[in-house]
């Protein structure tokens, strides 16, 4: 029979309550299929009083020769409640009481060596990251136990081999290889996963980012293989991928499925759904992947299939980016210039900004980055260019779909739609695989926009 890899975001572990809800999920999929669980810190409705959240804080106090001891007692109190809540056994509760207070007790350990030597390497950090899944992974573990399924914390934060000094697609292959065995399911017991999975080189969150438990439920699922894995599920607190952000567009519509580009595009242009490094690790094994809703299990969800193709639908789902700068160059020196764009992205590079959108002309070259922070030191620099503008409070409006690449005047549709919307579009960008168009507008358009564009691709 085969596997499903099922990963639990923070704030579906949250809470005692949430904790139990998340153990009733995986029993009733045990009654189809063994189960790995993969979890994240505990984390509530506000990011910001989440567990790694609260971690990141103490080091940051810690660093600055403060006082941490605050966001530990956060960490404590949230802990301690949910075992309250989610455990009725008194011995198991005790036991996971002080499993918490020793978890706690390493990281003041390690926090304090930060606040006397006045500094914090990627690995003393990751030291304590580590201490936000491992806390969640026994509560669950408990938790399933105390409602009769037997279960298996298991800590991957010890994974990494200390001969591994270097990120790349051979280390992730020696990594989920290696984790994929350790976490295969034995006689009958749930695997339930720490979402951090070791000691990277260099540090997990420059390897990966803050996303790491969805690419180490990925890890798993590629290692185990498309004969072993069913599917691989992501639990969050939404129901699925919807063709436009529902708080913004009342008619978006959850998806059934969608191709991992569109995914892809849709996670890069502003839709939450999954980081790349996720869905190339899974595709690439041509596993699904679904996305379900913790508080609402009963629901289809959205599969995201590795070869999935709808032709009959020209758009699949609008989305916007918001918080966007633009950059203008305006240089008569571009005219028949070689080397010129290569001398401005150099630039770019050497301050480390990213760019989304491209659009140049004989004469000038616009582009559009993210990082507000990063725009006055850079215009500075390319002044030298030529005249320099720099424009705020701007998004990037997209449409994608695998349709597109089999329709012909999509493009022509979607800026007559804006405009018949009152809405000045200021850069046009095609993507390069045809199943993006996007533009930038002003960000306070963006509500009238998506609406626009639902109304006349994704409606009727």
């Amino acid at each position: 029979m085969k596997i499903i890899v099922q990963k639990f975001g923070g704030t579906s572990v949250g809470s005692g309550e949430r904790l139990r809800n998340v153990a009733g999920i995986i029993q009733a999929t045990l009654k189809t299929h063994p189960v790995i669980a993969v979890v994240s810190a505990m984390s509530g409705t506000v990011k910001a009083e989440g567990t790694t959240s609260q971690i990141i804080l103490a080091s940051e106090q810690a660093l600055a020769g403060a006082s941490y001891q605050e966001p530990l007692e956060n960490i404590r109190r949230t802990h301690v409640k949910a075992i309250g809540e989610a455990v009725q056994g008194k011995a198991a509760s005790q036991e996971l009481a002080e499993a918490v207070e020793q978890e706690l007790t390493r990281l003041e350990l390690v926090l304090g060596a930060v606040k006397t030597l006045g500094e914090i390497s990627p690995r003393s950090l990751d030291m304590l990251l580590s201490g936000g899944e491992r806390l969640s992974a026994r509560l669950l573990a408990g938790t399933l136990a105390d409602m009769g399924t037997e279960a298996v914390y298991m800590d991957l934060s010890e994974v990494v081999a200390p001969e591994e000094k270097e990120v790349n697609p051979g280390f992730f292959l020696r990594m989920q290889h290696l984790m994929a065995e350790y976490c295969r399911p034995m006689g009958g017991k749930v695997p339930v996963v720490t979402g951090f999975f070791g000691l990277v080189p260099g540090g997990i969150l420059k390897a990966v980012g803050r996303g790491y438990t969805d690419f180490t439920t990925a890890l798993i699922s590629a290692g185990l293989g498309r004969q072993a894995v069913e599917e691989m599920q992501v639990w969050k607190e939404v129901d699925g991928i919807f063709t436009a952000d529902p708080r913004k567009v009342p008619t978006a519509r959850v998806l059934a499925a969608i191709s991992p580009n569109e995914a892809a595009e849709l996670t890069y242009f502003g839709s939450e759904v999954l980081h790349p490094f996720t869905m190339e690790r899974v595709v690439s094994a041509e596993i699904p992947i679904r996305i379900k809703n913790t508080f609402s299990p009963q629901g289809p969800g959205t599969i995201i299939l590795p070869k999935h193709e709808d032709k009959t639908q020209r758009v699949t789902a609008v989305t916007a980016k918001r918080s966007i700068t633009i950059v203008t160059i305006h240089s008569n020196r571009m005219f028949n210039a070689y080397g010129f764009l290569a001398r401005v992205f150099n630039t770019l590079d050497r301050h480390g900004v990213i760019v989304d959108l491209v659009s140049t002309s004989e004469v000038s070259v616009s582009f559009s980055v993210e990082r507000a922070d990063s725009v006055e030191a850079t215009a500075k620099d390319l002044k030298e260019f030529g005249d320099v503008k720099v424009e705020r409070g701007r998004a990037i409006l997209s449409m994608v779909g695998e349709g597109m690449k089999f329709s012909v005047g999509t493009a022509g549709q979607m800026f007559s739609t804006l405009a018949a919307a009152g809405i000045n579009i200021e850069m046009i960008s095609q993507g390069a695989s045809e199943i993006n168009i996007s533009c930038v507008i002003k960000e306070d358009d963006v509500p009238k926009g998506l609406t626009a564009l639902h109304k006349a691709f994704l409606e009727g």
